[in-house]
This record gives structure tokens, sequence and C-alpha cells, in this order.
């Protein structure tokens, strides 16, 4: 786990080298691997423990015990955006290694299935209100909320294009309400 905690505390080209990790950590590449097996599972594991560190459970509460669909849209958007830039050093070579590694696939499909699944409870809140738009489908709201939240859209944002991260979450918040909120 130390391998891990040591990816954490690097930035996010650390992490794709597990010599790096291992010097961190103060253990050989070859205990990584037989602690580990894979870089994939060094990876999962660092966010698995990146996620307990930021108590993100703590984070979303007020997105879920929100008294209304707007409340909710709004605490979730608001929780999500700003867990981006704290998981981009661990997600960035997790997504990056999703490409070619099944583990690593799986890992990221099952985090972004999470994900969605957030953004489809604030959709069917506002739903449940009578505060979705006429005629939206709840699950191509979803849909549509969850890649607007995407990891890639921070991304290129804040990463390329230079948005402010406090302007990142301003303007995603104000999106989702005009898309989503009737």
């Amino acid at each position: 786990m130390n391998a891990a905690l040591a990816l954490l505390e690097g930035d996010q080209h650390d992490a794709t080298r597990l010599s790096d990790v291992a010097k961190k950590a103060g253990v050989s590449r070859q205990a990584i691997y037989l602690h580990f097996g894979s870089r994939a599972e060094v990876l999962i594991a660092a966010t698995k423990a990146l996620d307990a560190q930021l108590d993100m459970d703590s984070q979303l509460q007020a997105s879920r015990t929100a008294p209304s669909g707007r409340v909710r849209l709004e605490a979730f958007v608001l929780a999500w955006c700003s867990y981006v830039p704290k998981i981009y050093r661990v997600a960035k070579p997790l997504m990056d290694m999703a490409a070619t590694d099944t583990e690593a696939a799986s890992a990221w499909s099952q985090r972004m299935s999470d994900m969605r699944e957030g953004c489809a409870a604030a959709i069917q809140a506002l739903h449940a209100d009578d505060d979705l738009p006429a005629n939206t489908d709840p699950e191509m709201a979803t849909d549509l909320m969850w890649s607007m939240l995407s990891v890639t859209t921070w991304e290129d944002l804040v990463q390329r294009r230079g948005w402010a991260q406090t302007t990142y979450e301003r303007e995603m918040v104000a999106a989702c309400q005009r898309l989503f909120i009737a």
C-alpha cells in the first residue's frame, strides 16, 4: 500500500513509471509487482486510497440529502467538479492505460459508472419535482450530464484552455441548470 500512497504524493507523470513509485515508497520495483501484480493494480489501489483520503461520501452528502432536485443538481455538480482536480493525478494514467489494459479499463469503467449514477440521481430528482424541461428524456439528460462532467472535459477546459477551477465549477453548474431545469 505504501507504493500506492507514494503515487498520491507525486504528480501524474510519476504514476506512469513504477520505478519512480518504488523509489518514493522505499521498495524495489519487483516488490511492487509482487504485491500488486501490475501497474494497473497500483493505480487502482492508489485510486481507492485517494477516495478514502478525500472522503468523497462526505463531499456528496449535500447532494444526497438535498431537499429538491434543483439543490441536488447544484450540489452534485459542485462536488464532482471540485473532486476532479484532486483525483486527476491518478485518473489520468488510469484513463491512458484503459486503452490497452483490461484491468485499467474495467476500473475506469466502474468509476465512470459510479459517477453516472450520481448524474442519474440528480436528473431523477429534477424529474420527480417536475423541474426537468418538457419532453426531456431523463436517460438522455443523464448521458449528457455525465459527458459534460467527464474528466476529459475538465482536462480540456482547465488544463488545455486555462480556465480557473472556480470558473470551471461556476460554468458547469450554470450550464447544467440551463439544460436540465425548466
